[in-house]
């Protein structure tokens, strides 16, 4: 073997500036014949997404020389790594340990496969899933989006684009092209009152389906992305929400990759689904780390209906700048409905690429954070107490004490915590101002 290596998840990443390479960004069934990696002259790394009968069981950084790898050297890097995991899906069917994974790849019966077998039950009975893509004057981003829409195994759903506070006529132009080109419904919706929650809202309106997800338009959903959301509401009629993972699109820069290393948007919720009640150690009013992301998730309309649909306060586009999308997992969670993590609802997601992109960032979560609070206070006051006991955990949070799980081994580089922490306490603020500012934007709507 050449001197290819693996980068385990507890290796440090490759510090900003010290040698940085881009990673080739591949899936690797792990039941069929491996593939052959090469060497482009330029990426001297490969991040390896591994799928056990599509399921998506773990991933893997590893280093890569002009020789490439053959398909028994990626065999052999990989299997350390995703050897458990492997092996916990081989328990779960009932059947031994596998042997060592080589170039020819694992074997079991896929006709017994569990999750293959869930997986047709859940598209026997799949319910009507309407899409919510929200966007505003990305029509090239957008194009990108719905082409991975396209490429859907499952049998029943629609997208309803909503052009939020559009200044051309661009994406009404690419939604009324695509019409007639796919199998499936397409609407396109203008929603003048710019934030992303009134985008969202609007989208729940024109929505007919029972479940409504949400995409945003920088992401790329894997194939199975809407059977992965279907099988999390199978999982009982109290799963008002389903959120899924969410993975890097590339790592070209190494603003992408400590983002992503630092937890990125799933912040360490791993490849193992769970399910979240308001009576779990997890608290649902400290969602550190969360329940999911906004641009990963998906709720039953009676839900959303429960909670009132997204605070228009919240959100990209107001002063509170995010947070929303957790203000809603939290009210979900409290209205006595359970949520669902599942890893096979997957999205890829374009990550900033530069250093002020990501301080931006980090600042808007921030301070969503800070107005979430506010927020929850706002529509659920006999939370106080419950808030007020949760304080030491919040300090430590403020003081840097880490959330972070097994998956999640590094914080961001000093440079990028400092965006994290303080405007946290601006949040308030900005919440209450938000919330005058969308007053009066309600108002001049109704007076039209």
């Amino acid at each position: 073997m050449n001197a290819t290596a693996a980068l385990s998840h507890r290796d440090e990443p490759v510090p900003i500036g010290d040698g940085f390479s881009p990673a080739l960004m591949m899936d690797v069934e792990l039941t069929e014949p491996l593939p052959s990696v090469s060497y482009d002259g330029r990426r001297r790394r490969v991040w390896v997404l591994g799928r056990l009968y599509g399921e998506p069981v773990g991933s893997c950084l590893l280093r890569l020389n002009a020789g490439g790898l053959a398909p028994g050297q990626l065999a052999a890097l990989l299997w350390p790594q995703l050897r458990e995991p492997v092996a916990a899906r081989f328990a779960v069917a009932g059947l031994p340990k596998p042997g060592t994974l080589t170039g020819q790849g694992l074997t079991a019966d896929p006709a017994q496969w569990p999750f293959l077998l869930r997986r047709r039950e859940v598209l026997a009975e799949a319910p009507l899933i309407s899409v919510v893509v929200c966007t505003r004057d990305r029509a090239d981003r957008l194009e990108v989006c719905l082409r991975h829409l396209d490429r859907q195994e499952y049998p029943r759903f629609e997208v309803v684009v909503v052009d939020n506070a559009p200044t051309s006529d661009a994406v009404r132009v690419l939604v009324e092209a695509r019409r007639g080109l796919v199998n499936y419904h397409y609407r396109y919706v203008a929603e003048r009152r710019g934030g992303l929650s009134w985008a969202r809202n609007a989208g729940i309106a024109d929505a007919s389906g029972d479940v409504i997800a949400f995409l945003d338009d920088d992401e790329e959903p894997d194939g199975n992305w809407l059977a992965g959301l279907a099988a999390g509401f199978a999982r009982g009629d109290d799963i008002g929400c389903v959120t899924g993972m969410i993975l890097p699109t590339r790592l070209d820069t190494p603003i992408q990759e400590w983002f992503e290393w630092s937890g990125g948007h799933s912040k360490g919720r791993g490849f193992s689904p769970a399910v979240f009640s308001r009576h779990d150690p997890q608290s649902p009013l400290f969602p550190l780390p969360p329940f999911g992301a906004g641009g990963n998730m998906a709720f039953r309309r009676e839900a959303l209906a429960r909670i009132g649909g997204f605070d228009v306060a919240m959100g990209a586009g107001t002063p509170a700048r995010a947070s929303e999308d957790t203000l809603a997992f939290t009210l979900v969670l409290l209205a006595g409905y359970r949520i669902a993590y599942e890893p096979a609802a997957l999205v890829r997601h374009d990550h900033y690429a530069g250093p002020a992109e990501l301080r931006r960032q980090l600042h808007g979560y921030s301070v969503g954070l800070g107005a979430y609070y506010t927020a929850l206070l706002r529509h659920r006051p006999g939370v106080l107490p419950a808030l007020l006991r949760l304080l030491p955990a919040a300090v430590g949070y403020l003081r840097g004490a880490s959330e972070k799980t097994a998956a999640v081994p590094h914080d961001l580089p000093a440079q990028f915590r400092r965006s994290q922490r303080l405007p946290l306490l601006t949040g308030p603020g900005a919440y209450l101002r938000s919330v005058r500012r969308q007053a009066r934007v309600a108002a001049s709507e109704a007076r039209q």
